[in-house]
């Protein structure tokens, strides 16, 4: 969990002791036996150990007299909610839906920061290496597949390179110019794909080369929109970082990262290296 989130767990479970103690429940355990819970449950709340459902909100605010400050603090559990979200919780109706929700971010965004390490960005990608990506996701966190309607909400974000007067910074490292999605010939298209979008006017796409010294550690993939919004997504959950001093060090670290970077010829030269690459692993799985 980001430290935001821990923080406002945390604010909330201080606030929720307050609750307690200013109704007469000297203890936990006095507590614990009004609500039929745990002892353990109502220290972990307490101290931000554990995040407090919306029924236990307003159960504590019934029980201490506070049931007018219920919405407040189940609109805070809901903040909490969206700045660590479990994949499986947000996949739970297919991928479709998240790729939904992007759409109404991108339209407000006007400067794009992007960093991967491993894939190529999700806005740049070929319908049929997003179809493997969907593929490996559903499969991986066993949540429905729907692949053809996730890869369309997709493919709904490209129309913003060409749109109004966005700024797409977009960096990758090598890597994911051979992180293999759908085999010789998938790759091979996507990365004709890059080398199109080289010519986009509003598009900087830089590369990371694999040996170029790094300024610092490669780190995770993460999307910045403005300086408002961090999204990093992990093997298990996608994390929303908004606090000020976090998202400044994000634009450091894309900083930092482009200061390793190559672009122009010299990126067009490491695609075409990929693109080589993959054109003699097809021919020799057809051999």
């Amino acid at each position: 969990m980001n430290n935001q989130a821990q923080e406002t767990r945390e604010a909330l479970g201080a606030r929720l002791r307050g609750f307690r103690k200013d109704a007469g429940f000297s203890s936990g355990r006095a507590f614990a036996a009004a609500t039929g819970w745990q002892e353990s449950k109502v220290s972990r709340i307490e101290n931000g150990k554990q995040n407090a459902s919306e029924d236990d909100i307003h159960l504590w605010c019934r029980l201490t007299g506070h049931e007018a400050e219920a919405s407040d603090l189940v609109a805070t559990v809901r903040h909490i909610d969206e700045l660590w979200m479990d994949w499986r919780r947000v996949l739970a109706a297919g991928a479709e839906n998240r790729q939904k929700k992007s759409l109404p971010l991108y339209q407000k965004t006007k400067v794009f920061r992007i960093w991967d390490p491993n894939m190529v960005w999700g806005t740049i990608q070929i319908a049929e290496y997003a179809e493997n990506v969907f593929e490996l996701l559903s499969d991986f966190h066993d949540t429905p597949a729907d692949k053809e309607a996730a890869v369309a909400k997709r493919l709904e974000r490209q129309r913003y390179l060409y749109e109004g007067s966005r700024i797409f910074n977009v960096l990758l490292g090598e890597q994911a110019l051979y992180s293999n999605h759908g085999g010789s010939e998938v790759m091979r298209a996507q990365l004709d794909r890059l080398l199109a979008i080289l010519a986009l006017p509003r598009l900087s796409l830089g590369i990371v080369p694999k040996s170029a010294p790094l300024a610092i550690f490669t780190g995770h993939a993460f999307s910045m929109f403005d300086d408002k919004l961090v999204l990093v997504e992990t093997y298990s959950a996608e994390m929303t970082v908004t606090q000020p001093k976090e998202i400044a060090l994000y634009r450091e670290a894309f900083d930092r990262h482009r200061q390793s970077a190559v672009y122009g010829q010299a990126a067009r030269d490491l695609i075409l290296a990929a693109i080589d690459h993959f054109e003699r692993l097809g021919r020799e799985s057809h051999g």
